[in-house]
């Protein structure tokens, strides 16, 4: 697409949808979980991500790169996570400034009772509204719009 082509009738319409569809989504998740008495789902994402490393946990740098948080999100969402007793930084050994974010048993504990309740919106919102064969030919054709192509 050249820089004066305009975008058609279908790809605005599909834009639009695609916007408000996913804002839907997450809306009705995160009041679940606000329902559920949880913390909001960014707390999930980055609390997923350090489950998922395991004892080494991750740098920053790391976490910004796997959530696509910016990074001055990151630093007052570890900050708060941190105060709340759901993940520990560790000093680097040959780093002098820098960090290891690790998550706690609190933290693991409050990411299994947020995936309860996150787990039942998915299913509830999208896993119940489509079959499995509708559900991967959606999974595919958002597949085709990222950039650049990542296996998921």
């Amino acid at each position: 697409m050249t820089d004066t082509a305009m975008p058609s009738p279908e790809a605005i319409k599909t834009w639009a949808r695609l916007m408000r569809v996913s804002r839907q989504l997450v809306e009705r998740a995160e009041d679940a979980l606000k329902e559920g008495g949880l913390p909001p789902l960014a707390w999930y994402d980055v609390l997923h991500e350090l489950a998922e490393a395991g004892e080494g946990g991750l740098r920053p740098f790391q976490l910004i790169e796997r959530t696509l948080f910016a990074q001055y999100n990151i630093s007052r969402l570890l900050a708060r996570l941190e105060a709340d007793g759901f993940v520990e930084k560790l000093p680097v050994a040959d780093d002098g400034r820098g960090q290891t974010v690790r998550i706690t048993a609190k933290g693991r504990e409050t990411r299994r009772r947020m995936w309860a309740v996150y787990g039942r919106s998915i299913a509830e919102l999208v896993g119940d509204k489509l079959s499995p064969q509708e559900l991967n030919t959606v999974s595919a054709l958002l597949g085709r719009l990222r950039d650049p192509p990542a296996g998921d």
